[in-house]
Order: structure tokens, then sequence, then C-alpha cells
């Protein structure tokens, strides 16, 4: 690959054959390099056990070939056929209330040796039939892994098998897990289980553990796809496609031996969504690049309102398809598929529309599309092989995450929501972030933020204190170091094992929720906070702010310590996202920082590098015009023009610049 592609998830099954050929006539014409085929076609390539038919799929495949358009295949592992769940039941996960079935999808166990064989199976013969095909590019494994809780027999059997490799002894894992309260001790492999019914409840190391293992069961079932791909068609890049799950998924070791991350982007369309929506955006935009950190691929998206088994989104503000389109790619994407070429006519899927409307004629979407797919073209080989490179990060827990969902803290408190105001107080200062799905690498930052560390290990407690002591700043905020790996309490001060770096104590702490509170800095700056109050006892720290309200008005709710080279941060409630800003700006002022001050609400500037050439993107991702001064002068990539002094924006407007390194 050597271009940034534009392409489409197109289904030739759902499509009389005899439309196929001007569908990929004007694919092309509208600057279509790509399509994502079959994901969800396993009934349509293998008939009934071992009678497969891939003769429709290999026309497709030739027709796009001869205009020119590359093809994604998707493996069909989403979407188990009748035939096979009808003949083989234990496919089918167990939710414990209820069963998935055929004819939806995502109803498949990954621990079912009947699954874990039939997909081997379809796949090898998808890979044999298409490995020389000079038109398939890569593949996308399965369709948007999400964590299950199975509690099925296979899963059972082998979350034991799990537990015994990690523990070794029933009696280890009752000493790990605590099992001595509620008389929950286990004298039998039988007796450790998942129940059909609440988890809140029950023993909060098993349940992570489970999903551990769960985690671990999406990876083994995505490396036999893996590894038949790699054996078969050595040539062509393997990605799948992530989406924001309810349960948190280990996305950096999904992606650990794939080529690239690719994500599903469905920004909201709804007016009262527009002041948050473009942050969010590029939180889940910024983390997809960090899980390999390196660019990535927008696999769906946003094509049309998404409806069916919700009611339908309103449609798109003019301008708002090719200004998210934009953004993907400003953010680091190197191929943007949308989702869909054309709305079903048929399925459970008739209103999640695509491009082109149920009545087949181009509309306003996709002349925007066009517009998106003609710009890309234009820019496709400047843009190829330029990145994003930035002094911040922010680092996302995986065990943190889920262990704050197993057991919340208050009412309000959302690991993840959290995570957004750090990112969008960044986003809104012009400052370039990565979220980081590790600590190993830590010294290509200057500054590094750690949200609410619930679960903490020595080893991670080491990274960050290195890092603080080589001359790195690190940011942490409340419930930090409060759990060990195997999910009990550490039994010393909080933060625990970072109270050294932190140079803090927490003598107490009041949590709020939606209370709302204030503390005070320094300058006599007032802010809010909600959620939770650390009272904090410096050690070796010095407090930066002070709590102004309830029993505990002046005690220290901010403090910054010097350690080694570096300092420590340690935020004790969770302020309002004003605060955030004002430490960012001072931070960057000694840091050799970027920040665009006063920067218009919905503006959004990223810049991508290659060494020599710089290319600095600037959307407006908002329902009215925006207005930003530059220095110097500068020529925009789409127009020519030059531009000086003030750059005004229209209502999604997009705008390139290039700049000299």
């Amino acid at each position: 690959m050597d271009k940034v592609h534009v392409g489409v998830a197109y289904y030739p099954e759902h499509w009389d054959q005899n439309m196929w050929d001007n569908d990929a006539q004007l694919m092309r014409d509208s600057g279509v390099t790509v399509v994502r085929l079959a994901e969800f076609a396993w009934s349509r390539m293998e008939l009934s056990e071992g009678i497969f038919d891939f003769d429709w799929l290999h026309d497709a495949v030739e027709l796009f070939h001869q205009y020119g358009i590359s093809v994604v295949l998707g493996t069909p592992t989403m979407t188990p056929p009748h035939w096979l769940v009808q003949k083989h039941p234990d496919v089918l996960p167990d939710f414990g209330q209820s069963l998935l079935h055929p004819g939806v999808r995502g109803h498949r166990c990954y621990n079912s040796p009947s699954m874990r064989k039939h997909s081997a199976m379809i796949i090898e013969q998808m890979a044999h039939r298409f490995a020389g095909n000079e038109a398939i590019i890569g593949w996308q494994t399965d369709n948007e892994f999400m964590l299950h809780m199975c509690r099925c027999s296979h899963c059972k059997d082998g979350f034991h098998d799990w537990l015994l490799a990690k523990y070794g002894t029933l009696e280890e894992i009752n000493r790990q897990w605590g099992t001595a309260v509620w008389s929950g001790e286990f004298n039998d492999w039988e007796q450790i289980r998942l129940f059909p019914s609440s988890e809140r409840h029950m023993n909060p190391s098993l349940l992570l553990d489970y999903r551990r293992f769960q985690n671990e069961s999406v990876m083994k079932f995505q490396q036999i796809q893996i590894d038949m791909i790699r054996q078969l068609c050595p040539g062509h890049f393997i990605t799948h496609n992530a989406w924001g799950g309810p349960l948190p998924l280990d996305y950096k070791q999904l992606y650990e031996n794939l080529d690239f991350a690719s994500f599903d982007y469905y920004p909201s369309t709804y007016p009262n969504k527009t002041d948050t929506n473009p942050y969010s955006g590029a939180l889940s935009l910024d983390r997809t690049r960090g899980f390999k950190n390196r660019n990535y691929w927008v696999m769906e998206q946003f094509g049309g309102m998404p409806g069916s088994w919700m009611s339908t989104w309103r449609s798109p503000y003019p301008g708002f398809l090719r200004a998210y389109a934009w953004q993907s790619i400003a953010r680091g994407a190197d191929g943007v598929v949308f989702f869909r070429w054309r709305s079903a006519i048929a399925g459970a899927e008739q209103f999640w529309h695509g491009l082109l409307e149920h009545s087949n004629v181009p509309g306003r979407r996709f002349e925007e599309f066009q517009r998106f797919g003609k710009e890309v073209g234009q820019l496709s080989h400047q843009l190829w092989g330029t990145e994003l490179k930035h002094k911040v990060a922010i680092y996302y827990d995986v065990d943190s995450h889920s262990a704050l969902q197993l057991q919340p803290q208050v009412d309000g408190m959302d690991y993840y929501e959290n995570l957004k105001t750090v990112h969008r107080a960044l986003v809104k200062l012009g400052i370039g972030v990565d979220v980081v799905s590790d600590l190993d690498d830590l010294d290509r930052y200057r500054i590094v933020v750690v949200p609410s560390l619930f679960v903490l290990d020595d080893n991670k407690a080491a990274l960050i204190s290195d890092f603080v002591k080589r001359g790195g700043i690190i940011i942490g905020t409340p419930r930090t170091g409060v759990k060990s790996a195997n999910n009990q309490c550490h039994m010393m001060p909080l933060p625990s094992l970072l109270a050294g770096c932190f140079g803090v104590h927490v003598k107490e702490y009041d949590p709020i929720g939606a209370d709302e509170h204030s503390l005070i800095n320094e300058s006599g700056t007032a802010y809010a906070c909600t959620q939770w109050n650390d009272l904090l006892e410096p050690t070796t720290s010095k407090a930066i702010a002070w709590y102004d309200c309830d029993f505990y008005k002046g005690s220290p709710a901010i403090t910054v310590n010097e350690w080694g080279d570096g300092k420590a941060y340690y935020i004790g409630t969770f302020p309002d996202e004003g605060y955030y800003s004002d430490l960012f700006v001072s931070l960057a002022e000694g840091t050799g920082i970027e920040v665009i001050r006063d920067m218009p609400e919905g503006l959004q500037v990223t810049y991508r590098s290659n060494g020599s050439c710089t290319y600095m993107f600037i959307l407006n991702l908002s329902r009215e015009e925006k207005t930003l001064s530059l220095e110097g002068r500068k020529q925009s990539l789409f127009s020519g023009n030059v531009v000086e002094g003030e750059l005004k924006l229209p209502a999604y407007g997009v705008e390139i610049f290039m700049l000299a390194e």
C-alpha cells in the first residue's frame, strides 16, 4: 500500500448480480479504491457442512479488480449459519438468561470446539481460493469482537484450565481471591463458575480473572484465523474492526499479532451532541492509533443514519459526513471505508442507512462522499507515510477500567468518562495526545496522565516512578493504587505503591457523587469538583490547591512532588475541565509543548508529518462558522489559495496546509 485508501462496505450477496457493474463503475468514479466484502456471508460461501461455493464472490472480486478497486475480505465468523447451529448447538454462547441465535449476529462462543473447528475450515477454504488473487490486499478478522461473559460448559472448563496454569492449586486460588469471605472457599474445581445472576455480589477477584480469561479466549479464537491466513496468504495484511463495546476488551492484546488496528466510527448526528461529539470521537480515534502506536484504518465510517433496532438518528448536517471522514485521516487513518454503499432493502439493518438511499438515487450524503473521495485521491500520495508525533500521553488501563465497572465507587464516577474530560481539555488547547495501553515506552513523552490507576502492581508502579525520576511529568487522579493485581485492596495508605512518587498520603476520602464541591488554587481561582474527594496529607509534596467547602475546607486537594528529575502531580478530586486546561497550559510553558489559546469550541487542529513535510489539519466540527488566528502565510492544499492572519471555516469546514519542516 502506498496511498491513503477510500472505500465502502459492499454486500454483493444482497443484490442482483446485474447491479454489480453499475455499482463498481460509480464507486471508481467517486474515488473508491477499496471495498470490504464477505464478513457476514458464511451461509452463501458454505451452503451446508463441507459444501462450498465461492464462485459468486470470485466474480465480485474480479469485477472490482477490473475497475482498479482492491478488496479486503472479512472472515464470516460473527454469523454462524443455521445449519451449523442446528448440527452443533454448542457454538451458541450461554449468558444465563438468554441465548443468542442464528439469523442475528454475534451468536458464537469463542471457546466452542465446534465453532473453532468450523471457523478454521471456512477460513482455510477462503484463503486457498483467494491466496493468489491480485485484487485482495488484506483481511478483517470476524467483526467487532465483544467480551462475552459466556457461562457454557466449554467456558467453564476452559476457565479451570486457565486458573490451573495461573495458580496451580485450589489452595492458591483461595488465597489469591480471599474466598474466606462469606464462606466462599473452593475445595472442588466444579464449584468455580459463573451463575445466571447478577455479578454485583460475587467475589471481585474471581470476576476480574474471568474477564481476563474471556479476553484471552477472544485472542485465541482470533489467532486461529491469523495463523491460517498468514500461512496461505502471507502477502496480505490482517486487521480487525474494533468498536466501543459495553465491557472493556484488551485491545492492546487483540492487535498484538495484527498488522494495524481498525475502528468503526459513527459520530452522533444529534444537535445536542454537537458540543461533545467531536471530542468523544477524537478520543476513540486516538485510542485506535494507540493500540499499535501507529496509523490505523477506519473500517466503518459513518455513511448514513443508524437505526433499525433503535430510533433512527437525525439526518447529518450539511458537511458533517465529509468533515468527520477527514477527522479520521487527521488523527492517523490511512484508510477510510464507509458503511455502507447502499441502504439494505431486507434484513435487520434496513434502516442503518448507507451512502445511497433505498431508492438507489444518489443524494446529498453521496455528494459529500464523492467530494471526500476525490479530495483524498488528489492528496493521497502526499499524506501517505505521514504520522502524528506527540509529547503528551494518557495511559488507559484495561484492568482498572474493568475492576471499576465490577465495583462502582460512587454514583457518577465512570473511568472512561473521566478519561474523556482530560483528553477533551488537551484537544481544545490544540495539544496533540496519544492514548497508550502500556507503560513500557514512556520516555517518548514529557507529560503522561494516568487516570484512576485502580489496579496497581509493582511493575506498573516502578515504570511510572522511574519515568518521573528520569525527568517526566506524571499526573494521577483519585482511586489510584487501591487494588493489587488479584483485585484485593492494598493494605497501605493510598496511593499505595506510588505514595513515594507522589509524596502524599490519602488520610480520608469523601465519595461526594453529584454533590458539587469547590477547590481553589494558589492564584485564588476557584473550580468545581465532583464524584470523589481525597483528603491529602503531603509527605514530601507541596499543596497547590485546596478544598473550599465542607468540613475539610482548607485541606489539600492537589499536590506536586519533585521526584528525581521530574514531577508527580496528584489530583485528589475530579475537577471541572477548566482546571485541567489551566494546568496543561502552565505545564506546556516549561516543556516546549505548543498551545493554541482561545481556540473556538468545535475546532480541532492536528499535524501529520513524515520528517520532511508537515500537514496541518484544521476542522470545524460544529454547526457555526468559526475563526482561527494563524501565524504566517499558509497555502491551502484544497484550493491553492494563500491564507494569512485569520482563517474562517464554515460549519463542518475542513482545511489542510503544508508546513515547512
